[in-house]
């Protein structure tokens, strides 16, 4: 199968008070027509990796590649052939949803007629028309969302980059937006999908890459990170915050693995789940622990991050900061990646 997006050997690093380096040595492929889910947590460099292959970013070293065009030497032609829906909204909340798709029609240089018939194509397949006509200032936060989805798709692009778009959302809006992904990957379009979300990454990508601190630490599939994995996971829960570190300790004594302890939760992989399982009961018992739950289940893509990186998928600092300079100078990267301020062809 062909490779649609390619990254080899990207490098950046951001300098200020205290110098980041957001991506190093970052490599991977995306095939034609799939959902790669890169995972990881805020400041691990998912965003930048994604500004660098939509071309909002210059990377101090390595290639990038989108549909074989060098998103360095071509930027003018890369955009032509991606759509990018961010973490944010990027939409007008003083326009209406129509108006707004039609503005992102006019920057593509698409002609009147087209951008009419593509917006109420693309109003109808979000469930937007009846809000069409109002200011988005009046939509929800799920309605923006999915708005910002439709804008990314106007021009009908091949390859679309999804960062984070599912955060803040609730679980009923985020179900919606990952059947609309569906729906465009059984059309043949690519995807890449940035997301600390491990239930999204598990449901939608094919193929996964982790990132850590500015590193891939690990490639595969859902289910051979988790076939990897080799272990069933044991987790107790305690009616007191008292009774986890004697727990954990307990826990940590049936093999290799270290527990995790978060509140009154407690889990541990374990290689043989039933024979741990009696193990475990019977110490605690020893020790005068009644657990409220006790649950042996097979290891999820929280555990597989757990095990590579030695915590959770939890937010953290920012690739390049949030403050009001990075975000100022988030604008103009993207100001100056649309080709009506570039004057080069979309």
């Amino acid at each position: 199968m062909a490779i649609a997006i390619e990254a080899d050997m990207l490098r950046k690093t951001f300098h200020g008070k205290r110098e980041v380096r957001a991506l190093d040595g970052v490599s991977f492929a995306v095939e034609e027509g799939t959902v790669f889910g890169l995972l990881g947590p805020n400041g691990s460099g998912k965003t930048t990796a994604v500004r660098v292959l939509t071309t909002i970013l210059r990377p101090d070293s390595g290639r990038a590649c989108v549909l074989g065009h060098d998103v360095q030497k071509q930027p003018g032609l890369v955009r032509g052939l991606i759509g990018l829906a961010g973490q944010y909204a990027a939409v007008d909340e003083n326009l209406t949803g129509r108006e707004n798709l039609a503005m992102v029609g006019s920057l593509n240089h698409l002609g009147r007629p087209v951008v009419t018939a593509r917006a109420a194509e693309l109003l109808d397949q979000f469930g937007l028309t009846g809000a069409a006509d109002r200011p988005l200032k009046t939509y929800s936060g799920g309605m923006r969302r999915r708005l910002d989805l439709a804008a990314a798709l106007v021009a009908r692009p091949p390859v679309l980059f999804l960062d984070e778009p599912t955060t803040g959302l609730d679980p009923q809006s985020r179900n919606d937006l990952w059947e609309v992904i569906e729906q465009l990957v059984g059309t043949g379009t690519t995807v890449l999908l940035t997301t600390q979300y491990l239930e999204e990454a598990d449901r939608l990508a094919s193929a996964l890459g982790v990132l850590d601190h500015g590193h891939v630490i690990a490639e595969g599939t859902p289910a051979s990170m988790k076939a990897d994995l080799g272990a069933t996971v044991l987790e107790v829960g305690l009616a007191s915050l008292e009774d986890a570190p004697r727990t954990a300790a307990l826990l940590d004594a049936l093999g290799p693995h270290r527990s995790a302890v978060a509140g009154t939760l407690v889990e541990v992989t374990v290689d043989n789940g039933p024979q741990a399982a009696m193990v475990a009961l019977r110490a605690l018992d020893g020790e005068g622990i009644t657990p409220i739950s006790f649950n042996l289940r097979e290891p999820s893509l929280d555990d597989v991050f757990l095990s590579l990186t030695g915590h959770r998928t939890v937010e953290g600092d920012t690739d390049v900061g949030d403050g009001p300079a990075a975000r100022r100078r988030r604008v103009r990267q993207i100001e100056e990646a649309l080709p009506i301020a570039s004057g080069e062809p979309a």
